[in-house]
């Protein structure tokens, strides 16, 4: 590939906004889905232009390739976000008199929007507004909890008729921080999940070394640490993580034993119970337990799929 095909990839690439990039390199179909899976998307927007350049160059793009992306981005751009306003607008104050709309425009092609809903006899609460973000070309909101969770499926219709999609994807996903909820839906972040099986276990305690120690101690004690450390990179990368304040598991499972007989096990209806894990930054402290002892390497793939899976709720039941 010549230079001046190269930059003419790399200044169609450089006009994708970030939040609109995997989808526009998917639809456009020309590099496979591991060669996506090499680029780190966390990185500046210049090393990563200058990677996906290079996976073009390895693939011998030619010019109409070039041009197939350019026509591709230029559909993305004849999205009009005022048209949008209007249509969301409009759509909510049809369905309920009471209900205002405000909007404030952001970065990456993203809008902020305050609702103050009512209802059929009361002023909207002006004191409790909800807030949306929506991002442009995209099938994805961000909305803040409501206390009217009845508008919630108006809320939808409205963002799914003004964006001109078929559906509004919904995600068990929750977070106060938006940075880390675009992080996970955008797959902002270079991050692989892969199975790892190993039957060695961590030892309880210190992985430290002592000077007393039996020299055969010392040394197994290294390779174990070694390959804690290599596992929980593997798995969560050594990157940040997005920041998360819990995941929740509902379980819905019949109990299961060796033993013949017993109570549980001639009961029909399956056992609930409800197991959340807090921590005021969740990800980052579960990559912590193996490496600090606290638990087994690799954790447990119901732990580790958070960001894959993009959600943070699960409900989990038998086969």
């Amino acid at each position: 590939m010549d230079e001046t095909l190269a930059e003419f990839f790399r200044r169609t690439i450089l006009k994708i906004p970030m939040t609109e990039m995997m989808t526009i390199l998917k639809t456009w179909n020309f590099l496979s889905e591991n060669q996506l899976q090499t680029v780190n998307f966390r990185q500046r927007k210049e090393s990563i232009v200058q990677d996906l350049v290079l996976l073009c160059e390895e693939n011998h793009a030619s010019l109409n390739d070039a041009a197939h992306l350019d026509i591709i981005c230029d559909d993305i751009d004849l999205f009009d976000m005022e048209q949008f306003k209007s249509s969301f607008k409009k759509i909510l104050q049809r369905a309920l008199k009471n209900v205002t709309v405000s909007f404030r425009d952001a970065e990456e092609n993203s809008v902020w929007i305050r609702i103050a809903w009512g209802t059929q006899y009361k002023k909207p609460n002006q004191y409790k507004p909800a807030y949306v973000v929506y991002y442009s070309q995209t099938p994805y909101a961000f909305t803040s909890s409501s206390r009217l969770k009845s508008n919630l499926p108006l809320l939808g219709q409205a963002l799914t008729v003004a964006s001109k999609h078929h559906q509004i994807v919904k995600m068990d996903l929750r977070s106060r921080y938006l940075d880390s909820l675009k992080a996970i839906v955008f797959k902002q972040y270079n991050q692989s999940f892969e199975t790892h099986n190993c039957t060695t276990s961590l030892q309880e305690g210190s992985l430290g070394l002592d000077i007393n120690m039996d020299s055969r101690i010392i040394h197994e004690n290294k390779v174990e640490k070694e390959r804690v450390q290599r596992v929980t990179q593997e798995i969560f990368g050594d990157y940040p993580q997005p920041r998360l304040e819990f995941a929740q598991y509902k379980l819905e499972t019949k109990f299961k034993s060796d033993l013949n007989g017993g109570i549980l096990a001639e009961r029909e209806e399956p056992l609930r119970c409800l197991v959340k894990f807090s921590s005021p930054h969740l990800l980052e402290a579960l990559k912590s337990l193996a490496p600090a002892g606290i638990a087994d390497a690799p954790l447990s793939p119901l732990l580790t799929c958070i960001p894959n899976k993009g959600k943070n709720y699960f409900k989990i039941r038998d086969k």
